[in-house]
């Protein structure tokens, strides 16, 4: 049963603490490919740029209202490890971080010692799904698994298709596909289609999150017609970044892909999730992002059925900042440990 706690602030977010096993949100099944859909795509970047450049000055919240926003935040995100050094101890100290995000002495502070918080996944390499689903048992927090050759891509699509299949069969709920980005850059969006539908047949009931690499397609055109793509393969969620590329996530992308979202929900009916990730690391660095999810979808993509940040150091910021609320003095981030 989903349960609303309010921080007492007439301006904060409701914080819905999650007891779920499952996606609440209907999957999107897809469609055939429109091709009128992607040729009438347009990005206006001056005025995309200037769109979240304002954001800063006209959004700020503070005190118990910034609280609420945080703790909203750290039920997003997708505790992830994805270094060439991960180890099985490494998975475990994660999930049991991802069960325990915030530590009980400030959770008592803030009024939410009996209340059930996690974060929103977590995700891994396929060699940590089994390790990472037997530390996460009964915990109702799904793994997500990188696939498809992360982060590049660029095996041989037979073997995409068994790395979905082998994660999925491991215990994975979602699993995180990086696209061919030159299908992208060179407006294969036949290919792309294609690529895509496959990867969601070999999840089954896994829940998609597509990689589109935003760093890697060079335009804002490029990247808002690769999520409609995309959406219309079948897509549950449309990602930015590996978090591996030059430049991951950023506003201006941000605003691209979550106009796209809004379109395919007026056409389809579907709702679509987003995923950030890669150099998000602060707390005001994720506020901005909410207020924007907020401003542009509404409510319901403030929740983790539609929105996801991938990050690992983002949530011992996130802590430290609710123990400034509490304590009034900032830790240091020893005190905040994550892997």
């Amino acid at each position: 049963m989903t349960q609303s706690v309010l921080i007492p602030n007439p301006s904060a977010v409701p914080v819905q603490l999650h007891a779920r096993d499952t996606h609440p949100v209907s999957r999107n099944s897809g469609r055939a490919l429109e091709m009128d859909w992607v040729d009438e795509i347009r990005i206006n970047l001056s005025a995309a740029e200037r769109r979240v450049a304002s954001l800063p000055g006209r959004r700020t919240v503070k005190k118990d209202a910034q609280a609420a926003w945080l703790l909203k935040a750290l039920t997003c995100i997708d505790l992830t490890t994805l270094n060439g050094d991960d180890t099985t101890e490494r998975v475990k100290r994660l999930c049991a971080k991802a069960k325990t995000p915030v530590r009980a002495d400030i959770l008592e502070a803030l009024g939410f010692a009996a209340r059930r918080l996690h974060t929103g996944a977590i995700c891994v390499y396929h060699r940590f799904v089994a390790t990472a689903v037997e530390a996460l048992d009964g915990s109702g927090i799904p793994v997500a698994a990188v696939s498809t050759g992360f982060p590049a891509g660029l095996i041989p699509h037979d073997l995409k298709l068994k790395e979905i299949e082998a994660s999925v069969r491991d215990g994975a709920q979602e699993i995180d596909i990086v696209i061919t980005r030159e299908h992208a850059l060179t407006g294969d969006w036949r290919a792309l289609y294609a690529e895509v539908r496959d990867f969601r047949a070999a999840c089954g009931n896994a829940h998609l999150k597509t990689i589109l690499a935003t760093g890697d397609l060079k335009t804002l055109r490029n990247v808002a017609k690769a999520s409609m793509v995309c959406m219309m393969a079948g897509a549950d969620f449309i990602k930015t970044s590996t978090g591996k590329e030059g430049v991951n996530a950023t506003l201006p992308v941000t605003l691209a892909m979550l106009r796209m979202i809004r379109v395919y929900q007026e056409r389809t009916g579907y709702q679509i999730g987003f995923k950030p990730a890669g150099g998000i690391s602060t707390a005001k660095d994720v506020l901005n992002y909410q207020f924007l999810m907020k401003e542009e979808l509404g409510r319901d993509w403030l929740e983790p059925d539609l929105f996801r940040i991938g990050a690992s150091s983002l949530l011992a910021d996130i802590e430290r900042q609710l123990e400034h609320h509490v304590t009034g003095r900032y830790s240091a981030f020893n005190r905040h440990p994550v892997g």
